[in-house]
């Protein structure tokens, strides 16, 4: 028997996980309390078990207890006022222990046990002072993780160039490798601040439309090339890969499109 998968996205910015939602009705937008490797958390739903009914998801599913009830609600606003003051604490203890990072997130887990302190920095930083200081403190357990800029760009969230929300921040569960040849292969151009998303890397689209673009690109000319043609000899001047098409300069200076199958 297929199972009613649900689309979980933690917390209120975080990872995107799927679920099974048992007999549960779910809606849109409703929080619920969620058992992952970490432990029991809350969530928002994304999407509900109606609109992926014909989705199949190669990872195990996690486990989702239950819809929120008053007391999860109010839980979590109050987790949320927690995590500003833990927030600011730890701002002040970094400033306090003179050390070069960068603070980007806190995050209590839902029992209140342990705090994550999310931060970036150049290179290795010796936080052991700092930890005990913030244990001191809460009387939690604490964890101190260091990130990437892209990873930071998830948290944040935010809109791409392209008006949509981050990848990263939306749908996109890991990071995949971007490369300089996927920016050249789409035919973009190689200006750091066209092909780079907010974090400052190149941006992740690159990545997963890469394939498609090589695809397409195959049996096309370069930008540059010249080529014959059913009215003569001419130089390419620009490639449309998704219309697999050429604009191509004559030697007389006539300029015509010329489409590839």
């Amino acid at each position: 028997m297929d199972k009613a998968v649900a689309e979980i996205r933690l917390r209120d910015s975080g990872q995107v996980i799927y679920c099974d939602a048992g007999t549960l009705m779910l809606k849109e937008n409703d929080y619920v309390i969620v058992e992952i490797d970490r432990g029991v958390d809350y969530g928002r739903v994304v999407s509900t078990p109606d609109t992926l009914i014909n989705m199949t998801v190669d990872a195990p599913l996690k486990k989702l207890i239950r819809l929120a009830t008053e007391n999860d609600l109010k839980q979590i606003e109050e987790l949320r006022a927690k995590t500003k003051d833990a927030y600011g604490t730890c701002m002040k203890k970094i400033q306090e222990h003179k050390l070069d990072m960068k603070l980007v997130e806190a995050e209590y887990s839902f029992d209140r046990s342990k705090i994550v302190f999310y931060f970036t920095a150049e290179g290795r930083v010796d936080f052991r002072g700092l930890v005990k200081d913030l244990a001191k403190v809460f009387k939690a357990r604490i964890e101190l993780r260091q990130i990437g800029v892209r990873d930071e760009a998830k948290l944040f969230g935010g809109y791409g160039p392209c008006g949509r929300c981050l990848c990263c921040a939306s749908f996109l569960k890991d990071f995949e490798p971007v490369t300089i040849k996927m920016a050249k292969e789409e035919g973009l151009p190689l200006n750091p601040t066209k092909i780079s998303g907010l974090c400052g890397r190149l941006m992740c689209c690159l990545s997963y439309e890469y394939e498609t673009y090589k695809c397409l690109s195959k049996g096309l000319p370069h930008e540059g090339e010249r080529i014959h043609t059913p009215e003569g000899k001419g130089k390419v001047i620009s490639v449309n890969i998704l219309k697999r098409a050429v604009t191509v300069e004559m030697e007389d200076g006539k300029v015509v499109v010329i489409p590839y199958k």
